[in-house]
This record gives structure tokens, sequence and C-alpha cells, in this order.
């Protein structure tokens, strides 16, 4: 009987987890250029996601309100979900080396678009 009540206890954890898994295709579809998650005034610009292996990256640019343009990296890590890749723990780091820090994004990139949420 045991094995019969462990099967039935995995099956329902299975169903509640699939159940739980957000509508990545209903994100909004994430521009190129969209306002920095800091809410400082600092537009990013250049945003194109792209998927490799374990990881997701984008060059971009931050330019500030007195319109000083930084180069940065972003990487992700990639998972697969919904039949698209979904980009979290997202890191970023001046192409300097001046700076770097973490981002709350996370992207979906399915059939060549990007969707994005904070």
């Amino acid at each position: 009987m045991w094995p019969w009540v462990v099967g039935c206890v995995l099956a329902v954890g299975v169903a509640v987890a699939a159940l739980a898994q957000p509508a990545y295709e209903s994100w909004d579809v994430l521009p190129e250029r969209f306002g920095s998650t800091g809410d400082n005034g600092v537009v990013i610009d250049g945003y194109r996601v792209r998927h490799d292996g374990a990881l997701c990256t984008t060059p971009f640019t931050a330019t500030d309100a007195a319109g000083t343009i930084f180069h940065n990296l972003a990487e992700f890590d990639a998972v697969p979900v919904a039949g698209g890749i979904l980009c979290q723990n997202g890191r970023w780091r001046a192409v300097n080396g001046g700076a770097s820090g973490t981002t709350p994004l996370q992207v979906f990139l399915k059939d060549g678009v990007q969707r994005g949420r904070f």
C-alpha cells in the first residue's frame, strides 16, 4: 500500500508544480530600449538577449541623465522551460570593469521573441 500512497503524493506534487509555472508567453515583449530597474533615470539600450548553452548574454549600454554612455554585459542562467529558454539570476558588469551588479529582470526567449518580467 505504501508505494501506492507515495506514487499518488508524487503525482499530485508534479501536477501542482506544473500548474504553478508562469505563463511566459503572456509576458510583455521586452524592447531593446527601456528604463533601468534602478528607477534612476538611466536608459538601457541595445538589449538583445541571446542563448548559448547554459547562459543567456547581451551587451548593452546604460545612458545616464547627463548623457554619459556606459558599455556593459549582462549574463543570465539559461533554463529550458515551456518550449523556450528562461534567462534568470541575471548579473551585469561594466566592460571596463568599473561596476557590476545583479538584476531582477527575467527574460523568456522563444521563436525569436524576447519577453521580460521585472
